[in-house]
């Protein structure tokens, strides 16, 4: 035990040199977590856990792909739209990453105006993130229904490999669930800021500390996790 200049009795313990000491801080939590909240914290993990997720979901892909004997749909053919007398390739995708992309930029904003406990400006930029993400899952339903109504299905499609159907319901669909549960988080907190719940330290969920705005941030991982997963699934299963 040592003293602090402030007259308070520090109990961590001397940490010990090398790799040695890294994994004893991080397993004893004495120093790893100590000026950040449980609540970031955990979204950190979840993240993490998360990346592991769709890391795999994306491998899975690649393998399946390079292994099959049988030519994979091209992706400029398969998700091209009608338009104006000719088909027009990936302009719905690309219209789809431009708007998450651009939810992003929204969602940092609302952050930044959090910090200044600005909560008109917070509020009303998460409802936009949220309407952004709304119009993001509303045309993967309609690329989904078109593709159905094209043939595909998880065990076959009239393209190409049959793993091509399984493989694009899988991992569109899960960030697509993921996208989702984020728009409803983002109209819960942002109802709880234009209250001012923040402001009054109200207790319920999602209520941070009194004049805190940490559960706007705690949202910006979340969506920008989310955002940054779409650019991956984009250039591999897009562009690839």
């Amino acid at each position: 035990m040592a003293e602090t200049s402030l007259g308070h009795v520090d109990h961590t313990a001397p940490r010990p040199p090398g790799l040695r000491g890294f994994i004893a801080d991080w397993s004893s939590d004495q120093r790893a977590f100590k000026g950040v909240s449980w609540g970031k914290a955990m979204m950190w993990i979840f993240l993490l856990s998360d990346t592991f997720i769709f890391g795999c979901f994306l491998l899975s892909y690649m393998t399946a792909r390079m292994s099959t004997v049988v030519p994979w749909p091209n992706p400029s053919e398969v998700f091209a739209l009608h338009l104006f007398g000719q088909n027009i390739p990936l302009i719905l995708i690309a219209i789809m990453t431009f708007v998450l992309i651009s939810s992003s930029g929204t969602m940092a904003m609302a952050v930044n105006f959090g910090y200044r406990r600005d909560r008109r400006k917070t509020a009303v930029l998460m409802l936009l993130t949220a309407l952004l993400g709304a119009t993001f899952v509303g045309m993967q339903a309609f690329e989904w229904t078109k593709l159905i109504s094209e043939g595909v299905r998880p065990w076959e499609n009239p393209w190409g490999a049959a793993q091509f159907g399984s493989t694009f319901f899988m991992i569109t669909g899960f960030h697509g669930t993921h996208v989702t549960i984020g728009v409803i988080f983002l109209l819960i907190v942002a109802r709880k800021v234009w209250r001012g719940d923040y402001e009054t330290g109200e207790r319920g969920f999602f209520t941070s500390r009194r004049g805190q705005y940490e559960s706007v941030e705690i949202m910006g991982l979340y969506w920008h996790f989310v955002d940054l997963v779409w650019v991956f699934i984009f250039a591999f299963f897009y562009l690839w």
